[in-house]
């Protein structure tokens, strides 16, 4: 697999006074964009933590906005590992309308003992499930 690709509508609650996607609220696609891609390799997030006691949080995430959603817009994200360390890895995740790119996210994502908050290493197992994500065409977004 590569990039990982999924349609989210624009609904009244996604948008501002002005009629277009709230700022914050590209956070939020972006996220449930990227706990799909993982359900798509065959686990949850939730297993990371049943299983490992781990989770991912976010440690960095920009945000770059070219053009506007607004209400009943679809609003297709892709998202692709471009990085992966011991205990993070890093996802480019482009929001499209049709074929026009309006969003680029980069996230940082770490993962944590849920105990105590401290970085852990990915197990084995979620390691090889994040690379799967990994784009090798040169340039892709």
């Amino acid at each position: 697999m590569t990039t990982h690709s999924i349609d989210f509508r624009v609904y009244y609650e996604d948008t501002d006074a002005g009629g277009v996607v709230y700022h914050a609220r590209y956070l939020a696609f972006g996220e449930r964009a990227r706990t799909e891609a993982i359900r798509s390799l065959g686990m949850a997030a939730s297993d990371l933590n049943r299983e490992y006691g781990l989770a991912f949080v976010v440690r960095n995430a920009a945000l770059d906005f070219r053009a506007p959603f607004r209400l009943d817009d679809i609003l297709t994200v892709k998202t692709r590992l471009t990085e992966q360390g011991p205990a993070s890895c890093r996802l480019d995740q482009g929001m499209y309308h049709g074929e026009q790119l309006c969003v680029h996210l980069d996230v940082r994502l770490a993962c944590i003992r849920i105990a105590d908050g401290r970085a852990a290493r990915f197990p084995p197992p979620w390691r090889a499930l994040l690379g799967r994500l990994a784009d090798e065409t040169p340039g892709a977004r």
